[in-house]
Parts: C-alpha cells; structure tokens; sequence
C-alpha cells in the first residue's frame, strides 16, 4: 500500500450511508435524473448548462434511459436516508425486488409530477438543498446542493488539467472565438471532445478524414441549436493496456473515502458497456496519488460527494486521467456491492446496462429465481417493451462469481436460460 496516505473502503452498500454525514446541515434530495435537451422535456437545460445529450431529435438521449432506466438504478442503492426523487416510478415488482435484496425499505423515494417538478423543488420547503448529476437551468441555484456554475465547470472536460494529475496533451477552444476550420489540428489518431457530453456522446475518436468530417457535422449541429460552446482537441494515448474508473468520496471536511475501482468495458468507438471489478485483488494504491491530487481540487471549490476519474494505463505503466466526472457514476452501484458479494465470497462482478430477455419482468423474477436468490445475478433496473407485439424485458444488471471463470460460467447459464447481453 501507498503509506502516504491511509484510504480506506467505506464499509457500507448504499449512497445515502456514504453522503450521511454531510447532510446534516440542512433537509437534503437526491434529483435521480439527468436534465435533458429533447422536446419531450418539460424543462430543457437551454439557456445556461448545456448538456450535449444528441446533435438531433433523432438522436437525443431516450426518455426512457434518462427518466426510468438510469434513476432507477441509482434508486437501487440510494438507501432510506435521503429522498430520492424520480417523475416516474419504478415497476412494482421491481421495488419488492429490491426490498428483499438489498433491503431497503424505499419509503423515502419521491415520485413527482414531470411537467412541474423543478419548479415545485424550487419552491419546496421540504428540500433545502438538492443533489444533482448535473445542474439543472430551471432549479434555482440556491437549491443547488453544489453550486450549480461550479459544478457546471467541474463537469466540463476543459478542467481536466487543471486537476493535479497527469493528462493527455489538450487544447481547449471556445467556438465562439475560434472557427472551425481555423482550428490547427494534429495528425491522426486523436480525440475531439464536447465539453459536457452525456454518456459517451461528443466524444470522437479521429483516426481517418471521413472520422473528422463527421465530428465537425456533428459538431455544426450542436453549434446550429446553440448547445455547445467549448470543445477540446486531446492527444491519443497509445499503447493502452487497461481502462479503469476510479471512484472515492469526499466529504465536506476534505477527507476521501474509497469507493472502487472498475475496469472498463468499452467498444472501439468509445462507447461505455459497463465495467468489471476484482472486489479482493484490485490495488488501489497506484492510485492514491490521483485521487489525493482531485479530492484537494474538489474539496476547495466546494465540492463534496461521489468523484469517478477514468483512467487510461499504457504498456509502460504511465497513468493518464482523460475524463473526471463530479458525480455519481455509471459502475457506482456495482462498487458499492463490494461487502455484500465478498461476505458470499465472490469477488469478481461484471455490471452493463445492455442486457435483455424475452418476457415481462415478473416472468424473469420467476425464470432466473434460482440465481436471483444466490446473487449470481443482480438486477438494478429493468423495463418492459414491446416489439412486433411481443413483450421483452431489457435490464440492467450484475453478474457475480468467485473467480473470473465462475462469473463467465454463471453468465453463459443465464444466457441459456434467455438473458443475452446485447453491447
């Protein structure tokens, strides 16, 4: 271990435990979506914390994704002590799931009307101060848990160097100030970034002309609908051997409580398939440099709360940070499983948000009991569809095992039974 410093694993399993003792100042909530930018939103974050959640209505961010899927996940592991705030409530049987699995009771959770829930949060007196993924324009700043234009720049991929770790080679450009085409770019291969992407959007990996010529197209789009002002042009690091995320906590005093760390799944585009952890054999410790550096910057702007850093590792062992996200992240309720899986002896977990299987969910509940009941499968979220009139069920989930090879057994045993994992 890296004696500088004495991290330690927070010893709990749900969110809430973790911000426990930084909300005792004031009444707090837990706002479980993101904002978005499509037209069905009853509050489009357009005028100040752009958001770029899709360069078209075509290719917007989901509802779906934004309003059920990914808020219920969080819910999942949220825990009783905060409020948990969502404007569409999660399946019934998914909720009595989740109380008999995690063991919550989940009587905290808030469903609130979707068409005036900022508003009504802004005017609360229940909520002194709410905890966001990302500012939202129509919540007034005051109700911000940060402040909301300091979590704004935290979240922008232009302060990545300004964190105290070591980066890829970037230049910022505000495009207000700079044209396009008079931006010098370097040879190929290298990364364009938008400044706020959602979820792996606005991140373009430029290995070929016809690569460029697209992220400029989208880029125009973005400009034309006025949702970006900031890209950064980034080195390519080479060579990579491991993508991981790092997540820790930092309280409001300034001290860092370790969370997890992941390596992450990802296909060649770039695009975020989920994550796999070793619970009892991953060293933190080649972090500890890292994470001290970030936890100090966030904590003197105010920030306290869950910090995730994506981690690039070439073939000679040089660490590069390449995103820092000042929020909850995508594989934090899969770290936060870690005492619950090890106290069943299985360290090894794989999460993704890319399963599904034929049926409704209450079939699935009944199908995949066996597995469900000895936590070889973990479900956080689940919706019901139907395609060509016929009803499936896509999930998010975690798959456990002992060692590497077990999960992959247990994983290949859930696929015979239905349950395909579609990255």
């Amino acid at each position: 271990m890296n004696s500088k410093y004495n991290f330690q694993y927070f010893q709990g399993s749900s969110l809430s435990d973790l911000f426990a003792q930084d909300i005792t100042d004031a009444s707090y909530g837990f706002i479980l979506n993101y904002p978005a930018t499509a037209s069905w939103a009853a509050y489009p974050n357009l005028e100040k914390y752009f958001i770029q959640d899709g360069s078209s209505e075509a290719t917007k961010t989901s509802f779906d994704k934004i309003c059920q899927k990914e808020p219920w996940k969080i819910l999942a592991v949220l825990g009783d002590r905060i409020p948990g705030i969502a404007i569409n409530p999660p399946p019934k049987s998914l909720l009595a799931y989740w109380q008999e699995h995690f063991g919550f009771s989940y009587s905290n959770r808030l469903v609130m009307d979707r068409l005036t829930h900022l508003d009504d949060l802004s005017h609360s007196e229940q909520f002194d101060k709410l905890i966001t993924l990302f500012p939202f324009d129509r919540l007034k700043p005051e109700k911000h848990a940060i402040d909301s234009d300091t979590h704004y720049r935290l979240l922008s991929k232009v302060t990545l160097s300004e964190l105290g770790v070591q980066c890829p080679k970037y230049e910022s450009y505000n495009l207000h100030s700079y044209n396009l085409e008079d931006i010098q770019l370097p040879q190929f291969p290298y990364l364009i970034k938008t400044s706020h992407g959602l979820s792996g959007e606005g991140t373009y990996i430029i290995k070929s002309v016809s690569d460029l010529n697209y992220c400029l197209e989208e880029i125009n789009k973005y400009l034309d609908i006025k949702l970006l002002d900031r890209i950064i042009v980034s080195e390519f690091i080479k060579n990579q051997v491991q993508n991981y995320c790092v997540q820790f906590y930092v309280n409001k005093a300034g001290e860092i409580t370790l969370i997890g760390t992941t390596c992450q799944l990802v296909t060649p585009e770039g695009n975020y398939l989920g994550g796999l952890i070793d619970y009892r054999n991953t060293d933190m410790s080649k972090f500890f440099e890292m994470i001290a550096a970030i936890g100090q910057y966030a904590h003197k702007q105010g920030y306290f709360g869950v910090i995730g850093f994506d981690v690039l590792e070439d073939q000679d062992g040089q660490l590069y940070a390449i995103d820092a996200n000042f929020r909850v992240n995508g594989s934090t309720p899969l770290c936060l499983q870690r005492h619950t899986l090890l106290g069943l002896e299985k360290e090894v977990a794989k999460y993704s948000s890319d399963y599904r299987m034929e049926g409704t969910l209450d079939s699935i509940l009944v199908t995949l009991k066996l597995e469900l009941d000895r936590k070889d499968l973990i479900i956080l979220s689940a919706l019901e569809k139907v395609k060509y009139g016929k009803i499936y069920t896509e999930v998010y989930a975690i798959v456990t095992g002992e060692t590497i090879e077990e999960m992959q057994h247990i994983e290949q045993k859930l696929q015979n039974k239905g349950l395909q994992w579609l990255p």
